[in-house]
């Protein structure tokens, strides 16, 4: 197995006493590469992440098969993220059990794929402590940050309507905006869409709870 070999410390502890959330996620063991792509593809398209193998839920360590856990880590990386996530694996042991410590970055590239419970690849976003598929206003606004034309904005009475909205609200959904900027939905996500990428506004991203809010 590659990566780097420590005795556990504090550090790990406290990262167990942390619980699993955004950046941080426990496996009590690896049985499919898949559903860990899904893990390293949600932390690469959202803030990075660490994955403990061989820690239940509950934060207790059981311990993990190194050099077998690392190589379905691998493959989930290699062969089922798409475009690959890099990852980088310290091994920590401690009363000699093992835990696996996988460590993701942020991606410049997302978004990246992984193949759900049907085998079809989606991308996936980190919400909390769960991995979720992303939205599809979630899929354009990557697009747009990613694209090198220049975005232009006229300050239109639809946008005025959404700036004094705020004022009053601390949030809005693309419907609501589409009822006060008398807009088509298509185009209320554009511009939408648009302030997110130039920083004006920002997108919650939950499937669950899309809206978008001032930066500031």
């Amino acid at each position: 197995m590659q990566g780097e070999e420590k005795v556990v410390s504090r550090y790990i502890t406290n990262l167990i006493g942390m619980g699993e959330g955004l950046t941080l996620d426990f496996k009590h063991s690896i049985t499919d590469s898949k559903k860990i792509a899904r893990s390293l593809a949600a932390f690469a398209n959202t803030q990075g992440g660490t994955l403990l193998v061989g820690v239940k839920d509950n934060g207790s360590i059981t311990g993990v098969d190194t050099d077998e856990e690392y190589y379905m880590v691998e493959a989930a990386s290699t062969l089922y993220c798409r475009p690959e996530v890099p990852f980088e694996v310290v091994k920590w042991n401690m009363n000699a059990k093992t835990v696996l410590e996988v460590k993701v970055k942020p991606s410049k590239l997302r978004p990246h794929k992984a193949p759900d419970k049907n085998g079809h690849y989606k991308a996936y976003i980190r919400i909390a402590d769960e991995n979720m598929v992303v939205t599809s206003t979630q899929l354009k606004i990557w697009k747009a940050e990613r694209s090198r034309k220049s975005i232009g904005l006229n300050l239109s009475n639809a946008q005025t309507a959404l700036f004094e909205h705020f004022k009053q609200n601390p949030r809005i959904t693309i419907d609501e905006f589409c009822k006060i900027g008398f807009l088509p939905a298509t185009e209320a996500e554009r511009i939408l869409v648009n302030l997110t990428v130039l920083g004006t506004i920002r997108y919650s991203g939950n499937p669950a709870d899309e809206y978008f809010y001032p930066s500031v």
